[in-house]
């Protein structure tokens, strides 16, 4: 088996394990368990693994990739085993899901460029497509099975992660041996460690990057962790939740080529297309909470996957653009913003009792609206990125 393979699989399933979550909100919230406490579960993800990401490439050098890449997995199935035994109590919830969010930070950085290193003999940029397409993958497969095995098999809060144990097991045997990983003495070149400050520095990040970073996961995860439990689908409504999830993610990877091409030639014009989308995104929620018809989410789903899928493509590209001295930090960096969306949940719980959802999302659209002219003459202003010749993209989504 191809080294690359046995390093993607274990980013499949830490890809797996953070968004399996998902669909089984429906799950909770039908227990005893609080629409408060289930959605702070689901944003605790995001507290564990915005620091990771920022810690997970100084681990990378000091520990190597390899021991980085099994520590993530072996915390993946971690937080699995706690939501799995701790049934529907709060503290396992949210340790649970903080762990998964852990996992998430230490392996995405760490495993794309290990599977980068393994595509070397390949056109520009293999590497890290095949990476996206792994987490991907994983992102996508978590919730639509979980949602399945939710619906229709026994014991639906035990049954899903059980099934992910046994793919982290898999996947710990295939990556023990995988080939590259380099040790960490091999990394400790003596260079200075690259500085947070310098990516921030740059206007163009501060903003055009920074205002719209969280809108790419914020847009996804009012897709399939909010909309689903305001307009239940009718019938299996575990399943079409997991269903919800799974379109959302394949609309933002079905972008993302198409999107690739116009970024090289402007990330401009790609992170304009994505604010459209955003708007007209949160325009169909809107529609769809207000006349209360679950076959109006299909279209909100895969306009909120493509905003998801071009704001990541955007912001990806241009801080490829921006030259930072390390790109894994500036990648980073760029994560912990987009992952502030998934706060988005808990603000729409904690609000609809004074605001009407729909009355919500038509604001949270104008809102949108409103920065496409704010980054476009952020752009005129200020422009001194240069336009990057290849673009090579991370991990995608969540």
């Amino acid at each position: 088996m191809a080294g690359w393979i046995r390093v993607a699989s274990a980013m499949f399933v830490v890809g797996w394990g953070a968004n399996q979550f998902s669909p089984l909100l429906l799950v909770y919230r039908q227990g005893a368990v609080s629409e408060s406490v289930v959605t702070l579960a689901f944003g605790a993800y995001a507290f564990g693994l915005v620091p990771m990401l920022l810690l997970a490439v100084p681990l990378a050098r000091r520990f190597g990739r390899a021991t980085t890449i099994r520590a993530a997995l072996a915390v993946s199935a971690v937080a699995s085993l706690i939501l799995l035994t701790g049934g529907d109590r709060t503290w396992a919830l949210v340790i649970g899901r903080l762990l998964a969010g852990v996992a998430s930070g230490a392996g995405f950085g760490p495993g794309t460029a290990w599977v980068k290193d393994l595509s070397a003999h390949t056109a520009s940029g293999t590497g890290a497509r095949r990476a996206a397409v792994a987490l991907s993958a994983g992102f996508g497969g978590g919730p639509l099975v979980a949602g399945a095995l939710a619906e229709w098999a026994p014991a639906p809060e035990v049954i899903p992660y059980a099934v992910h144990l046994f793919l982290a097991a898999g996947a710990t045997w295939l990556v023990w041996n995988a080939p590259g990983g380099a040790p960490p003495s091999q990394r400790r070149d003596g260079s200075e460690p690259p500085r947070l400050g310098t990516v921030f520095a740059h206007r163009g990040f501060r903003y055009q990057v920074a205002p719209t970073a969280p809108l790419v996961f914020g847009a996804a995860t009012t897709s399939f962790a909010v909309l689903p439990a305001l307009v239940p689908v009718h019938g299996p409504s575990i399943a079409g939740s997991g269903a919800v999830a799974g379109l959302t993610l394949a609309s933002g990877v079905a972008v993302q080529p198409l999107a690739r091409r116009i970024a090289k030639r402007s990330h401009h014009v790609i992170r304009h297309c994505g604010l459209v989308a955003a708007a007209g995104g949160f325009l169909l929620a809107a529609a769809a909470v207000r006349l209360g018809d679950p076959i109006v989410l299909v279209p909100t789903s895969i306009v909120l996957g493509a905003c998801y899928g071009m704001l990541m493509v955007s912001g990806l590209s241009q801080v490829e653009a921006l030259k930072a001295p390390h790109d894994l930090v500036g990648a980073a960096v760029f994560y912990c913003f987009a992952y502030l969306g998934f706060v988005a949940p808990y603000l729409v719980t904690s609000v609809k009792g004074w605001v009407p959802p729909a009355v919500l999302f038509v604001c949270v659209a104008g809102a949108v609206a409103i920065l496409i002219p704010v980054t476009a003459l952020a752009g005129h202003t200020g422009r001194r990125d240069r336009q990057p010749e290849q673009v090579e993209f991370g991990p995608v989504g969540e």
